[in-house]
């Protein structure tokens, strides 16, 4: 096995400075840290990441604490941390939060209290505040996706201003007949995404004078499935027919479209669909979407919590996260019927 002196040898480097290179910990020149990463490269040399973590207290490992593992979006913004993490050298230990109590409980009180993590990012789970307390005890950097949290540095999404957004684009192709797919109640928990969501729609509608039809809200799951089967239902009841759906998820979008198709009307001629989040598939269905960039919401949370870890920058608390109104093919002007 080749040894961290032998790396030296051969990068002309004092061992401690290339200890300093490879650990991360304390400063080493540009140009000596790469004739180290050259060397040791070369070398075949890998850090132990249990003599580092012995080294330096650290074990180059991020928990990452997610309510989904088999959804688009957190496997998405998974993606990101774990691509953000890997760059830097660092490992992820996922702690999936599951609508068992005893296990989230588990998760706060003993998992992340064994010290297998040097931090923690929590994506997009509403923290009451016994938990807050659990993570802030553990004297770990913490950075949270997803609504406000007090007590943590978070990275917020403001679900109020994405539905708007997506309605008013509505509104500004003509559209007054609206229909909103949104979330079951057993979907609307943390953050009360759903209902963020469907509050910014009806806020568009007043904003245009327009009142909310009780018969254009249709709720569903966050699935194409869902969505196809909420928007047959919109499109299939007696009576006036909307013109246009604002969908609170990209896959509930993509059902409406398919159901739409299927039942014989034309997008965006007959019926215009949009939706909130950028899907890979909205390209694919060319849809018209409010993009919340899930991918680059889990490289910023990395780099965040690394440079809180690494002491190099602060976190604003509380940091908005961009959004993005991407026009496609499935939106256009109300035609007249």
């Amino acid at each position: 096995m080749v040894s961290i002196d032998e790396v030296a040898r051969k990068a002309g480097l004092s061992t401690a400075t290339v200890s300093r290179a490879l650990s991360g910990r304390g400063y080493v020149s540009a140009a000596s840290r790469e004739k180290v990463r050259l060397a040791a490269q070369e070398l075949g040399y890998v850090v132990s990441s249990r003599a580092s973590s012995l080294a330096s207290g650290r074990t180059r490992n991020i928990g990452v604490v997610v309510p989904f593992l088999d959804r688009w979006f957190f496997s998405t913004v998974l993606s990101g941390v774990s691509s953000a993490l890997m760059r830097r050298g660092y490992d992820i230990t996922l702690y999936n939060i599951t609508a068992d109590e005893d296990v989230r409980k588990d998760v706060f009180e003993t998992a992340l209290r064994r010290q297998r993590v040097d931090a923690v990012i929590a994506v997009a789970i509403e923290l009451d505040e016994g938990e807050t307390e659990h993570l802030l005890a553990l004297g770990l950097p913490v950075i949270a996706i997803g609504g406000p949290n007090p007590g943590l540095d978070t990275l917020t999404v403001d679900d109020f201003g994405l539905a708007e957004l997506a309605t008013q684009h509505l509104l500004s192709l003509g559209h007054t007949e609206i229909a909103h797919i949104g979330a079951n109640p057993e979907f609307d928990i943390d953050f009360h995404i759903p209902t963020n969501r469907r509050l910014g729609f009806e806020k568009a509608l007043a904003d245009a004078g327009i009142t909310p039809k009780p018969a254009y809200l249709e709720p569903a799951d966050f699935t194409v499935d869902g969505g196809y089967r909420a928007a047959k239902q919109l499109l299939g009841r007696p009576g006036p027919r909307p013109t246009a759906v604002f969908a609170a998820s990209d896959e509930m979008a993509i059902g409406a479209v398919l159901a739409a198709r299927d039942l014989g009307y034309r997008v965006p001629e007959d019926l215009s669909v949009v939706g909130i989040d950028g899907h890979e598939l909205g390209e694919f269905f060319r849809l018209t979407t409010v993009d919340q960039f899930p991918l680059a919401q889990g490289e910023r949370a990395a780099e965040a919590v690394l440079a809180k870890l690494e002491a190099t920058d602060e976190v604003t608390a509380h940091a908005a996260l961009p959004f993005e109104l991407i026009v496609r093919g499935t939106t256009a002007r109300v035609q007249d019927r």
